[in-house]
């Protein structure tokens, strides 16, 4: 143990057993002052919990580096100072407070609260847990110049978190993010936070607004005469415990289904998670209960969404009656295929339209709306970045939907975050609209490789903890650099792309292209002459370095797509046993 280290954090510690903090603080900190295994203080007090273009995110409890009700406050405290520099001649700045389902979401979005109307900005704050979308749609509909959401998402039940929206509607991006980490970091200590709301500057908010929204969503319908057809189309819903129990209910009902089928159990709104070992809809196991519910009532589709009801999980039946899971990217290429193909078949397309996609999801995207003459737009991970080119094409451009391959999705623009609300409205919509034509999602999905190719996609994470771990995460990208692949799977690399040096190198003519992004990030693209691709980048929020293989195959006709089905996972195979990753 560094005697240093301990020494510096009990000086720090020791501070936060003032009369400044309150009761239950300081006794939480005397505890970890007194007990024999100082790992627990170390961890909560070696640093401040950073503020970052997303906000707050850690561990619950007392501590610099933890979530509390004095990092949120000083949080808060930067944040209202930014807003009253950014915005020095509006008689009225606005702000939006949501929160979800987590231990102490509440309670820190009225902390949030009080900050903010102690500062004399007027505070429109949800009276019960809502989803991240309808706090998005909630800051554009009363014209507010930002908004609050307290979640950490699909992260343990220990975390919780602080999102930061601007007045459109989107997370903060540039130049509002670093001039907000700017005036957070200038707030160093509770002293400088005015926690002393003002009552009268606080205005609770719910039914109207939902209302409002679940209109505004339903509104976005386009095939209401075959839901009303097949309203009985049988479904299962889950929350997994969050937000979305409030809200994607009611919103299929407004569509105009029927038959929605609950997982009782999950309705429960909990912090603990009890039915599930994470609340994330990209795992099979926490989708098992609602996939238990869909065999005893015979449904078709099974939705989910995560605790703060931004992304989506969805199951459905192939022809044979077997549910399979539905991955991120397919959920967001079949959305894609629905809008572009309904809206031709309804002759509402005028030419303008265009679709976003982030830089690791399927090029399958891109396939389909080179084809359909549709715009394709790519962004970074990470839907702050969808919607900033939503925002750069508003009045010009029509936005029809965009997604990426974490199970997020935007149908609409009149929010600008992902939307499990709309988009199990629409994937709903969808299915129905498959089985008017007498198929399956999976035999939907065929059609869709037969007409423009077969891409199959595998996501890996590989776990590198503590210091040393990042260091070998960053070595490794020095590495993948400087020794780059030669080939994928047998088909040879022709292009890398450097997000962090923002240069595109193109292997045949040695031509070095620059990147049109907003910012540069640590992601490597190789991309291989028969259409596949391998993305490598560093996790942002976690101790990880991520792989995104996607491989392309090309197909002729129906008898030879499950042999290229076949051929595209013995290929992803191969470059897992390449990159060590089996």
């Amino acid at each position: 143990m560094d005697a240093q280290l301990l020494a510096q954090v009990k000086e720090i510690a020791s501070v936060w057993l003032s009369d400044e903090f309150d009761s239950q603080t300081r006794q939480e900190v005397q505890d970890l002052l007194n007990a024999n295994d100082s790992t627990p203080l170390i961890d909560a007090f070696y640093k401040n919990l950073e503020f970052g273009t997303a906000g707050l995110r850690g561990i619950m409890g007392a501590g610099t580096n933890r979530m509390n009700r004095y990092t949120v406050g000083m949080a808060t405290q930067g944040l209202c100072n930014y807003l009253k520099n950014t915005f020095p001649d509006k008689k009225e700045i606005k702000v939006v407070i949501g929160h979800d389902c987590r231990h102490n979401s509440e309670y820190f979005s009225q902390v949030a609260a009080e900050v903010f109307s102690a500062n004399g900005i007027k505070v429109y704050l949800f009276d019960a847990l809502r989803p991240t979308p309808e706090v998005s749609f909630a800051i554009r509909h009363l014209g507010c110049q930002s908004g609050v959401m307290i979640t950490a998402s699909h992260n343990p039940k220990e975390y919780n978190g602080y999102k930061v929206f601007w007045e459109d509607g989107a997370q903060i991006v540039a130049p509002h993010d670093s001039g907000i980490i700017k005036e957070v970091n200038k707030i160093d200590s509770p002293r400088q936070v005015n926690f002393e709301g003002e009552k009268t500057l606080i205005e609770e908010i719910g039914p109207a607004i939902d209302r409002s929204f679940i209109d505004a969503v339903k509104s976005l319908s386009l095939a209401p005469e075959l839901i009303a057809k097949h309203a009985d189309y049988p479904l299962v819903y889950t929350p997994i415990h969050g937000t979305g129990m409030r809200i994607v209910p009611r919103a299929l009902e407004a569509f105009g289904f029927t038959n929605i089928f609950h997982v009782p159990q999950q309705d429960h709104v909990s912090g603990d998670f009890p039915t599930v070992v994470s609340p994330n809809p990209e795992e099979p196991a926490a989708m098992k209960m609602a996939m238990e519910r869909a065999e005893e009532t015979g449904s078709q589709l099974v939705l989910a969404s995560d605790p703060d009801g931004d992304r989506i999980g969805v199951v459905a039946r192939d022809k044979e009656g077997v549910l399979h899971l539905i991955n991120g990217n397919l959920i967001c290429t079949l959305l894609i295929y629905y809008s572009i193909t309904r809206r031709k078949e309804l002759g509402q397309m005028k030419g303008n339209e265009f679709v976003v996609k982030t830089i690791v999801t399927t090029d399958l995207i891109r396939s389909i709306a080179e084809k359909e003459e549709v715009s394709l737009y790519e962004s970074y991970t990470g839907f702050k970045w969808i919607a900033s080119i939503i925002r750069e094409k508003e009045g010009k451009e029509k936005y029809i939907g965009g997604g990426e391959e974490s199970y997020g999705f935007l149908w609409e623009d009149f929010i600008r975050d992902k939307s499990s609300v709309s988009a199990c409205c629409l994937f709903s919509e969808l299915a129905v609209w498959a089985k008017d034509k007498g198929l399956t999602l999976f035999d939907l999905l065929d059609e869709i490789y037969l007409k423009y190719g077969y891409y199959a996609e595998k996501g890996l994470n590989l776990v590198k903890k503590g210091r040393e771990g990042a260091e070998e995460i960053s070595k490794m990208m020095v590495n993948y650099r400087q020794n780059p692949l030669s080939d994928l799977a047998g088909s040879p690399i022709v292009s890398i792309k450097d997000f962090q040096s923002l240069q595109e190198t193109d292997l045949k003519s040695g031509k070095v292209s620059p990147l049109a992004m907003p910012t540069s990030s640590n992601v490597l693209q190789f991309i291989a002459e028969d259409g596949s691709k391998l993305s490598i980048r560093p996790s942002g929020t976690e101790p990880k370095i991520k792989y995104y293989i996607s491989i392309r195959e090309e197909v002729i006709n129906k008898e030879g797509l499950s042999e290229a089905k076949k051929e595209a996972n013995l290929r992803i195979a191969r470059v897992m046993d390449y990159l060590g990753l089996r």
